[in-house]
């Protein structure tokens, strides 16, 4: 038995907004499903057996939801929605729009592209040290420095310090030519370009300058005390266990320490243990 079913949004704009205005993600819905999808002024008609056409109607259901909360569909969150419907998940996509992390009042709100994401924000809302291991492109930088410069919007810490171990330098940066910027700013850039998602250029200047953010190797916490501060530690994979150590045993009080790694992307001599 064949069941055609028609949905009605609050105009055409509404509608495309759901798939991104791109035929290609309905297409992948009706391969996916086994239903026909046919779009008009602000309705979609869903044509096929009705189990089928009730998931379809599911994942424009999620679609809508997660609008209203602010979430920018585009191809990643409609194949979400899809997927979690073929997959029977308990979360859907409007889930995922529960937990925003505002960085700037200029910028839109980052929320979590994934469930493994949303607990991973979670997890550095309820605790002081969290490490997020993971293959590289799943967000564990990113959303690291998200978080720290929302605490630092809440005034929950009153600095940010990111680091990361220059290996291929072996972190004798004293042989490398030019001032200490220039020395380290290759193996730091991928922390500037999250802060350059999230504030404005001359924000990221002014924090430097007072050293409310602070951007440096890992050789250069040892023997400091960091309170109050927000600290991220990324490419840990890189680091030895005295060096993981040594970062562990300088967060004071008040403080927060986020620590990120892909454990398949060790760059370490033979000789030394990952930490």
């Amino acid at each position: 038995m064949t069941e055609t079913r028609t949905l009605q949004f609050e105009s055409p704009r509404t509608l495309q907004l759901l798939y991104a205005n791109d035929l290609k993600l309905l297409k992948s819905l009706e391969d996916s499903l086994g239903v026909k999808v046919t779009t008009r002024e602000g309705w979609v008609k869903l044509e096929g057996e009705p189990s089928r056409v009730d998931k379809a109607q599911h994942v424009f259901d999620q679609l809508e939801k997660a609008r209203q909360k602010g979430v920018d569909i585009q191809k990643h969150e409609f194949n979400y929605a899809l997927n979690s419907v073929n997959e029977a998940r308990e979360e859907d996509l409007g889930d995922l729009a529960s937990i925003k992390i505002v960085t700037s009042p200029r910028k839109s709100p980052i929320i979590a592209r994934s469930g493994g994401q949303r607990n991973y924000v979670e997890a550095i809302q309820k605790h002081d040290i969290v490490f997020g291991i993971g293959p590289a492109g799943t967000g564990k930088t990113y959303l690291a420095v998200a978080m720290a410069v929302a605490a630092l919007r809440k005034e929950q810490v009153t600095r940010i310090i990111l680091t990361r171990p220059a290996v291929e330098a072996g972190e004798a940066l004293g042989f490398l030519p030019g001032e200490l910027e220039q020395k380290i700013m290759p193996y730091l850039r991928p922390l500037y370009d999250a802060l350059r998602d999230m504030l404005e250029p001359e924000e990221i200047e002014r924090s430097l300058a007072r050293q409310i953010i602070e951007v440096a190797p890992l050789a250069y916490m040892r023997g400091r005390t960091l309170n109050h501060a927000f600290v991220i530690l990324d490419e840990a994979q890189n680091t030895t266990t005295e060096q993981m150590f040594m970062l562990l045993t300088r967060i004071g009080p008040h403080s927060k320490c986020v620590i990120t790694g892909d454990v398949t992307q060790i760059d370490l001599p033979a000789n030394k243990r990952s930490g």
